[in-house]
C-alpha cells in the first residue's frame, strides 16, 4: 500500500470547500456537479485517489454495475434485481443431456469442456444439444435469484 495515500484521504476533512472543489477540477479534469454537498465531495474524492494510486474497477465489474443500474431503472423495484453469480475458477459444472453427463470447468478466460477452450456457456450447450441454447438455462444456472435473497 502506497504510504502516502492514507495521508491524502485524511487531509481532506481539513480542507475548505473551495479547496475540494478545486481538487475535484484536479483529479476528475472537470468541474463537481453543481450544489454539491462537501460530504459528499469528500468520499468521491478518497476514492478517486485510491483509483489513482491503485487502479480502477475491472471492466468486468463496471459492466455488471451498468447491468445492474440499467435493471434498476426499468423495474423500480430493487427486491426484484437479479443478482449473477459468478463461478471462479476451478468449479466444475455439471449437466446431464440424453444419458450423458457433459462436465465443464470454469477457467479464467471462459470454460472449458473436453479439453476444448470455450468462450461462453452457450457455446458448449450448442455444442451438447445441436440447437441454440442459453448456455447459463441449459445448465440450470439462471434460476431465478434476487437481491433479497443475497
Amino acid at each position: 500500500m502506497d504510504s502516502d495515500i492514507p495521508p491524502q484521504i485524511t487531509q481532506l476533512r481539513s480542507l475548505s470547500r473551495q479547496q475540494l472543489l478545486e481538487l475535484w477540477q484536479k483529479l476528475y479534469q472537470k468541474s463537481a456537479p453543481e450544489g454539491v454537498r462537501r460530504e459528499i465531495l469528500i468520499p468521491f474524492l478518497a476514492y478517486r485517489i485510491q483509483e489513482n494510486a491503485y487502479g480502477g474497477l475491472k471492466p468486468s465489474t463496471r459492466s455488471e454495475l451498468r447491468r445492474i443500474a440499467r435493471e434498476l431503472e426499468r423495474s423500480k423495484d430493487s427486491s426484484k434485481l437479479r443478482v449473477r453469480q459468478s463461478a471462479k475458477t476451478g468449479t466444475r459444472i455439471y449437466r446431464e443431456w440424453r444419458g450423458e453427463t457433459h462436465e465443464v470447468i470454469v477457467t479464467k478466460t471462459g470454460y472449458e469442456y473436453r479439453g476444448v477452450a470455450c468462450r461462453s456457456l452457450s457455446q458448449i450447450a450448442r455444442k451438447i444439444t445441436g440447437v441454440q441454447w442459453s448456455g447459463p438455462a441449459f445448465f440450470r444456472l439462471n434460476r431465478a435469484h434476487t437481491a433479497r435473497e443475497h
